[in-house]
């Protein structure tokens, strides 16, 4: 059994203000039972099927009194090292480091604390697996990955960490955990959006496997307390809470107006003319805001959402792209979209064509000859049919380009393929010529 905190500190004399007693709190999900290491709920408020790996402790240190993880900000920080349990399953509640991480080598952008603590028998990346045997039956119609995180600090030790989903790269999430800087060290609620095309594992596979890992071997320790899947989410019976933040241009301050703002799960909004924002009613946890304008790099910031409207306000700084590459015979900036045409499919249907591939060669080259090059691809339908259905039909053609992109040598960690649906017309649909032109894939350089 694990020892209860409170326990050890009164044997030792050190005051209790430090730790919190491992206290249960009233909590809004009905995945309840914390010191279980495993769950399999399903037709619960919260979601249809709620699948738990990792006991909900905190690291061991406990909850203070009364705080929910599901709906509160971050936690207080804690204390480093702390000793791995046995009874915790591999990978949770202990330090984990790159399994490119060498003790005595140099590291460009300094160390973290945890790093000096390096076990090789345990800090290891590991692969959690979570049973899906649940799902058997189910259809699908939304699903998050949820992983309480702590002390993830890429943007401060130049950690580039890489997710594995079922042994893929996982990029969209990628780009999400790479924007945090969690010092302190702290933990939080990440909520990721699984995109369709792992939707069908979770059905007829039996298991579900997700793995962290750094490519680089910084010395940035990081721990997971528990990880879940949401599978059909109700959105409505979650915590909430509101943003406001400000896009600025990165070196001069100076606000952005008209600059997209995003969430992972593809809400967006637009700045004012003093690039103020604000996004109302988002699920607590991290979100990682992204923002874009043409001529500007792509910037991300993490904002640390409690339930409610009082919440840090969330400032993106954009780096304006000063150099332009040639694609196709055409000077392009970044932040700058362009059309890519002769994308062909059947009709309903995913399937590339050959005579697409000539056109997606090009972007292949393109990014070959910009090494440092990364790309959104977007897949965007008129607004015939039923919008949720076009929404998948542009996802999952999008990402038959980029699965072709990526057989010829593309790393998975340049591409994000979205797919928009009907949701971004670039002209009205009041007519078949105008339809066709929003039948479209689209290529956005985000970093050059």
């Amino acid at each position: 059994m694990k020892k209860n905190v409170a326990t050890i500190l009164l044997f030792t004399g050190i005051s209790l203000n430090i730790f919190r007693v491992n206290a249960q709190v009233n909590t809004v999900t009905d995945d309840s039972d914390w010191p279980n290491q495993q769950a399999a709920l399903m037709n619960t408020s919260e979601a249809d099927f709620i699948i738990r790996i990792g006991d909900v402790d905190n690291l061991g240190f406990g909850w203070p009194e009364g705080f929910d993880p599901f709906c509160a900000r971050m936690t207080e920080s804690h204390d480093f090292p702390w000793e791995a349990h046995p009874e915790d399953l591999p990978g949770f509640d202990r330090i984990l480091l790159s399994s490119k991480f060498k003790p005595d080598a140099e590291f460009q952008c300094g160390g973290d604390g945890y790093s000096g603590n390096y076990d090789p028998s345990l800090s290891k990346p590991v692969t959690w697996t979570l049973p899906t045997d649940i799902l058997n039956s189910a259809v699908i119609k939304n699903a998050y990955l949820q992983i309480f995180i702590d002390d993830f600090q890429a943007p401060q030790f130049c950690s580039k960490f890489q997710l594995f989903v079922n042994g893929i790269r996982f990029a969209e999430g990628e780009k999400l955990l790479n924007a945090i800087d969690q010092t302190g060290p702290v933990g939080k609620l990440l909520t990721i959006p699984l995109p369709e095309e792992y939707y069908n594992a979770l059905t007829t596979k039996s298991s579900f496997s997700f793995k962290i890992d750094e490519s680089t071997g910084a010395a940035d320790g990081f721990a997971v307390d528990f990880i879940r899947l949401l599978i059909n989410r109700n959105r409505d019976n979650t915590c909430k809470g509101d943003i406001t933040g400000r896009v600025l241009e990165k070196n001069t301050g100076m606000p952005l107006a008209d600059a997209k703002v995003r969430l992972a799960d593809k809400r967006s909004t637009t700045t004012n003319s003093k690039g103020n924002f604000t996004l109302k009613d988002i699920p607590t946890g991290y979100e990682i805001i992204s923002a874009s304008t043409p001529g500007f790099a792509d910037g991300y910031a993490a904002a640390d959402i409690g339930q409610g409207e009082f919440n840090p306000e969330v400032i993106i700084y954009l780096e304006k792209g000063l150099a332009a590459a040639e694609f196709n015979n055409k000077k392009i900036v970044v932040g700058e979209t362009v059309n890519l045409n002769n994308i062909m499919f059947d009709q309903g249907k995913a399937e590339l064509k050959d005579v697409s591939k000539a056109e997606l060669d090009k972007v292949v080259a393109f990014m070959k000859s910009n090494l440092n090059a990364e790309i959104e691809l977007s897949g965007h339908t008129s607004s015939e049919g039923e919008a949720t259905y076009n929404r998948s039909l542009s996802y999952k053609r999008v990402k038959a380009c980029k699965d072709y992109m990526l057989t010829q040598g593309i790393d998975a960690g340049r591409i994000i393929a979205v797919g928009y649906g009907p949701d971004r017309p670039a002209v009205p649909n009041d007519s078949e010529e105008n339809r066709a032109k929003n039948r479209r894939v689209e290529m956005r350089l985000v970093k050059l």
